[in-house]
């Protein structure tokens, strides 16, 4: 080999190495601005402490009265009610400072004790937050988004949510773990908080699907059809949940890449399970003065102040 020939080679390969090393430099910058977005979300969130939340928590019964008389039996004690400790606790969230940075906010997003937890956000187009954080800066972290035909407000039958598959774990990286049963059963919520309050969605089903199936339809003519989505689901499951939705219940489908190109999809789907409005603070009543009222004045009189939507564009379920 003559050394203009190995000058070439050697050439060739500094520039292949120097071409790697920028797009591992450029990775790096993007999951350390990726982080630092998502940590400002939170503080402007004021996303509570729920590690610090027991598991469940039960509202224990009013005891039950003395029966009047020996022979009258006692009422029966009503079932204890339970009470979801982590729809409680984020049904207080404030997304007014938020949507002061980012009007296409919804809310947030969160599986507790996972790296899931992050603001949800809408677009007209489905790429739009691919490659933007929810501040809409460019970054290859992108944001957790609803698909843009999907209605805003959850109350379709079959909402999507997509987010990118990273390698360091962050967005939807870890939905992966739910092919492990033990896994699901130490995680087995998904939480979506919005204006309208805290909604639980119980997951039932996890397992790779190709882009233009069932598994990404929105809209349904009929029983029959959500009836055939469901079984699909059902089917495709790598884990046994026992849980079961229904033609009546509302379904949520957490989409990312599987890392293989790109031609399938890695799905996580829960059911409604319950939902809590947001908490509304007492007000304090009014004190009582010890002494009559001075005579109240009469104020002034107060003079008061005196389409169809368009087309959302269809995009293929591509955040990867």
């Amino acid at each position: 080999m003559g050394k203009n020939v190995r000058r070439g080679v050697l050439l060739a390969l500094a520039v292949v190495f120097l071409g790697s090393g920028a797009m591992v430099a450029r990775s790096a910058l993007d999951y350390q601005a990726g982080e630092a977005a998502y940590a400002e979300a939170e503080t402007l969130a004021e996303l509570p402490e729920l590690p610090e939340l027991p598991e469940k928590a039960v509202e224990e019964p009013a005891a039950p009265e003395e029966p009047a008389a020996p022979e009258t039996p006692a009422p029966a004690a009503p079932e204890p009610v339970y009470v979801d400790p982590y729809a409680d606790a984020l049904r207080n969230m404030d997304f007014t400072a938020l949507r002061e940075v980012n009007r296409e906010v919804l809310g947030w997003l969160l599986i507790p004790n996972t790296r899931v937890s992050y603001p949800l956000l809408q677009h007209g187009d489905n790429d739009y937050y691919l490659e933007r954080t929810w501040k809409g800066q460019r970054s290859a972290v992108g944001a957790i988004f609803m698909e843009c035909r999907s209605s805003g407000d959850l109350s379709d039958f079959h909402t999507v949510i997509y987010g990118h598959n990273m390698n360091n774990g962050s967005m939807f990286g870890t939905l992966k773990n739910y092919k492990s049963q033990s896994y699901w059963a130490a995680h087995p919520g998904i939480y979506v908080t919005t204006d309208s309050g805290s909604r639980c969605y119980e997951i039932f089903a996890a397992y790779e699907a190709d882009t233009e199936g069932l598994t990404y339809q929105i809209g349904f003519d009929s029983q029959g059809e959500k009836q055939a989505f469901l079984d699909d689901c059902l089917s495709r499951s790598v884990i046994d949940t026992g849980v079961v939705p229904t033609t009546a219940d509302s379904i949520l489908t957490l989409s990312t890449c599987t890392g293989r190109g790109h031609a399938t999809r890695w799905v996580v789907q829960g059911v409604l399970k319950s939902s809590l409005p947001p908490a509304v603070e007492a007000t304090a009543p009014a004190e009582v003065p010890d002494a009559p009222a001075p005579e109240r004045q009469t104020p002034e009189a107060v003079t008061p102040s005196g389409e169809e939507p368009p087309e959302v564009p269809e995009a293929s379920p591509d955040a990867g």
